[in-house]
């Protein structure tokens, strides 16, 4: 008995000291580690935050890994990283060498491009291979591939609703069994997940979406638990989840115009910035407006009925139904086009 109170307080201790670190962060900026050379695997890099997170790994002269199904716009994402790559490389001033000595520059990372569809096991599993042939252990993981039905519940057809928990949500399974083990091997990685605040808290009309976003941050923290339970300190996880980001994915998205200006739609840029001090100071968590916080732990005290009266206030709780709209329009527009 004895034991296990002395055990007791130590963990009390341990908790304090949590407490004392985290908040000493606020004070003191934590050095942001060095990503130079390492492989860095993007999924969804060919448009929105992929894109972003791929230019700034790319200014930290990270190799470059891009996922995406759409070839295009995945060679679009490249060329603007090989562009990065070459400003990089441009000195800008000619500097006498040191001791007559000169230096060698640093040679340039690469940037390769796979078409895949995250959404079908046996194209991640190919292509993670691929990539391990051709470029070599992969030292981080971003799984940011998202798609959105937009569609409420009863109007979504099955397939639709299957898509969007594969690629949203059982993706992040699969390009993690793909490239864990070497990480577990070697004690050293990072797993990004990009989720959204829509895993933490839900609203109306996108049923799939939420419940995808929840899978894939309960995947996350599991996984986060298993590699401590597992003791490999050198693996790392960083879980993303922002407000509503300003891509167009949720175009007409709004919550009450009186709140709007205090809490409007995310730049993707600012979204990225923060997650990537967050990704090289090996944070666990951000969330995008630090409001998020505070939404997501009174979610977890407060009654239902608070919880929808303040959705209510806030014009939360049917935010998404002029997105909903401007879908179905679009979606009707396009079948008259098509003569169906």
């Amino acid at each position: 008995m004895m034991i296990i109170i002395a055990e007791f307080f130590v963990v009390i201790l341990k908790v304090l000291w949590a407490f004392v670190t985290a908040g000493s962060k606020w004070v003191v900026r934590p050095k942001e580690k060095s990503v130079a050379g390492q492989v860095c695997v993007i999924t969804g890099a060919g448009s929105g935050l992929g894109r972003l997170f791929a230019k700034e790994f790319a200014r930290r002269r990270a190799t470059l890994v891009l996922w995406d199904i759409n070839s295009q716009s995945n060679q679009e994402t490249a060329e603007m990283v090989r562009q990065i790559y070459q400003e990089l490389d441009t000195p800008t001033a000619k500097k006498e060498p040191a001791g007559g000595v000169e230096e060698v520059p640093p040679p340039q990372p690469q940037v390769y491009t796979y078409v895949c569809d995250v959404g079908k096991r046996e194209s991640v599993y190919s292509t993670a291979e691929k990539v391990r042939r051709e470029v070599g252990e992969v030292d981080i993981l971003i799984n940011n591939a998202v798609v959105v039905s937009g569609h409420p519940l009863l109007e979504c057809p099955d397939e639709l609703i299957e898509r969007t928990m594969v690629v949203n949500c059982h993706a992040h399974f699969w390009t993690t069994k793909a490239f864990l083990p070497k990480m577990l091997e070697l004690n050293h990685g990072h797993i990004v997940t990009v989720a959204s605040s829509l895993g933490l808290f839900s609203t109306a009309g996108i049923e799939d979406y939420c419940a995808s976003k929840f899978g894939a941050i309960g995947f996350h923290e599991s996984l986060s638990h298993e590699l401590k339970a597992a003791e490999k300190d050198g693996i790392n996880m960083t879980l993303v989840c922002p407000y509503l980001v300003d891509t167009g994915m949720f175009k007409g998205c709004r919550i009450r115009k009186e709140i709007e200006p205090f809490l409007p739609p995310l730049k993707p840029e600012f979204c990225v910035k923060q997650a990537m001090r967050a990704i090289l100071t090996d944070q666990p968590m951000i969330c995008t407006p630090r409001i998020v916080y505070m939404v997501n732990f009174m979610k977890s005290i407060l009654p239902f009925e608070a919880i929808v009266c303040m959705y209510r206030f806030l014009g939360a709780d049917k935010c998404m139904y002029p997105f909903l709209a401007q879908r179905k329009e679009a979606m009707n527009n396009n079948e008259a086009k098509n003569g169906i």
